[in-house]
């Protein structure tokens, strides 16, 4: 039952001291006996872009979904900014609806079609507003997600994996869209990814989970564009590899 909920926080259980979009102490969440999170703390500061590393199996998705309010059989204390949006590795597009009624999709009152062309305006497709989503390539597709994400104009964007399915060339364009969006609209981002060049490129904050906890947390003070040749860059490529177990 929520408890001691302040203006723009969602709170899961009891009062805690809030200092940005997100705000976990002592996070738990069981599957079966199995604690896949256990006793996970993590505050994150408004606008901040954080990336979050683990090996498959850790908890970064359940994460996740709990700060999405998609899972809410938990034990601990969770506080999300009430204005947040997810993206997935898939982009779960409707397949019955024009493009820009999916991005339209769950927002109050009635599709807003200005708004929503707006967004895909924002993410490159303006040009594919009516048409349906299969006709989408793959990077379309997930760019109409990230539209999805921002109409709601969100002080929290949790990004699952959303460019894992890309080809590589896409994949450097998505990459570079969300760094652009981001600075754009000054939300916080958290982005669960496997892929530290990835990370080290995008965020200024790396986190590494491991058993069910925030393993390892570091800065990444690196000027942007962040230059994946520099002796900075390698060396913290480097470290979180070998965090993650590969030497």
């Amino acid at each position: 039952m929520a408890t001691g909920v302040s203006r723009g926080v969602t709170s899961v259980t009891g009062p805690v001291s809030v200092t940005g979009p997100v705000s976990v102490t002592g996070l738990t969440r069981r599957f079966g006996d199995r604690a896949v999170l256990d006793g996970l703390d993590l505050d994150i500061p408004p606008g901040q872009f954080v990336a979050l590393l683990g090996t498959s199996g850790c908890g970064k998705s359940t994460l996740l979904r709990i700060l999405a309010d998609l899972d809410r059989d938990i034990a601990g204390t969770v506080r999300v900014a009430r204005r947040r949006a997810i993206s997935f590795q898939s982009p779960r597009l409707m397949p019955w609806k024009r493009v820009w009624r999916n991005v339209a999709l769950g927002l109050p009152g009635r599709p807003d079609r200005q708004r929503a062309v707006a967004a895909l305006d924002e993410v490159g497709l303006a040009h594919r507003t009516d048409v349906w989503p299969k006709t989408l390539s793959g990077g379309e597709a997930q760019r109409a997600s990230l539209a999805r994400a921002l109409v709601r104009e969100p002080d929290l964007l949790l990004l699952d994996e959303p460019f894992s399915a890309l080809d590589a060339l896409t994949r450097l364009t998505a990459q570079a869209l969300v760094a652009e969006l981001w600075q754009r609209h000054g939300c916080a981002v958290l982005l669960v990814t496997h892929d530290v060049s990835e990370a080290l490129t995008l965020a200024d904050r790396v986190l590494v989970m491991s058993s069910g906890r925030i393993d390892y947390d570091v800065s990444v003070t690196l000027d942007r564009p962040r230059d994946p040749g520099s002796r900075e860059f390698v060396a913290l490529r480097t470290d979180l590899l070998a965090r993650l177990g590969v030497r």
